[in-house]
């Protein structure tokens, strides 16, 4: 059976309603979805009903921001409760630092002498359906940033003293996903994202009490892929996998790509 278990929407930064997300999915000849929006539960419910209407299983889930040792990490939750109050907070919380992060970011290029207007910049908003988030769409229809590859290459940089921030630690969000009926895996352990690979990256994740890792993933070459699920039966580990498609906001990622069935993963009680 086709799957698909990471995808975002406009909930936070793809381009897809709930409507657009599942017939893209049937289009795409899935027959099992899970939507993983970050830090958001937003109208996931509704997307539940509308993919199981349309013939599909459906898992309900989201990526949440963690932060261990100055790196940003992803956390997919997997079959969570999505009204449970602790992760709703979680959730409130992130969405809040990631907010002050877009005026902290729009105030810092004011300062280096970027024509950037705070107040402008505070009654701006943008049609969802662009995809990204508010301080992208900003620059970009300022004419000062082509497109997400152009933000974090020269803008959202480290020379800029511009970064992610402190998001609450793996452990702790571990733990809210658990208490929310859910399991927790890490995301994209072997892609670029981390900027570490996955030789480097995984020995950093092993004393976290982790339910598996994202195997399968568009940013992951094949031989990664097979060294994560071979670590994950070995260490009888849960294993996900989807695309990380945004819609037509990351254009390099595409629904239900790479390929996945069912039978390569392993998340009990959900497929």
């Amino acid at each position: 059976m086709r799957a698909d278990l990471h995808i975002h929407r406009t909930a936070s930064d793809g381009t897809w309603d709930p409507g657009q997300l599942v017939a893209a999915a049937v289009a795409a000849g899935l027959k099992a979805m899970a939507v993983t929006d970050h830090d958001s539960t937003e109208n996931v419910a509704a997307t539940g009903r509308l993919a199981r209407d349309a013939g599909l299983v459906f898992v309900p889930g989201l990526e949440i921001n963690t932060t261990k040792d100055g790196h940003n990490y992803h956390l997919l939750g997997y079959g969570i409760d999505l009204e449970n109050k602790k992760l709703q907070e979680l959730c409130d919380h992130n969405e809040a630092l990631l907010a002050k992060k877009d005026m902290d970011s729009i105030k810092r290029l004011r300062d280096l002498g970027w024509p950037v207007d705070v107040q402008e910049f505070t009654s701006y908003s943008y049609d969802r359906h662009r995809g990204g988030w508010k301080a992208l769409a900003y620059l970009v229809d300022k004419n000062l940033c082509r497109d997400v590859n152009d933000f974090f290459q020269r803008i959202f940089t480290a020379e800029n003293s511009l970064g992610f921030p402190e998001f609450p630690s793996i452990g702790e969000v571990i733990k809210i996903i658990h208490g929310a009926g859910g399991l927790a895996l890490c995301a994209h352990v072997a892609s670029d994202f981390h900027g570490m690979g996955l030789q480097e990256c995984l020995p950093r994740l092993v004393e976290e009490q982790l339910d598996g890792f994202e195997c399968y993933h568009s940013g992951h070459t094949p031989g990664d892929a097979k060294l994560l699920a071979h670590y994950c039966a070995r260490h009888k580990l849960c294993v996900s996998g989807g695309s990380d498609c945004h819609g037509s906001f990351v254009k390099t990622r595409h629904l239900g790509q790479p390929e996945i069935d069912t039978a390569q993963l392993n998340l009990p009680g959900l497929l």
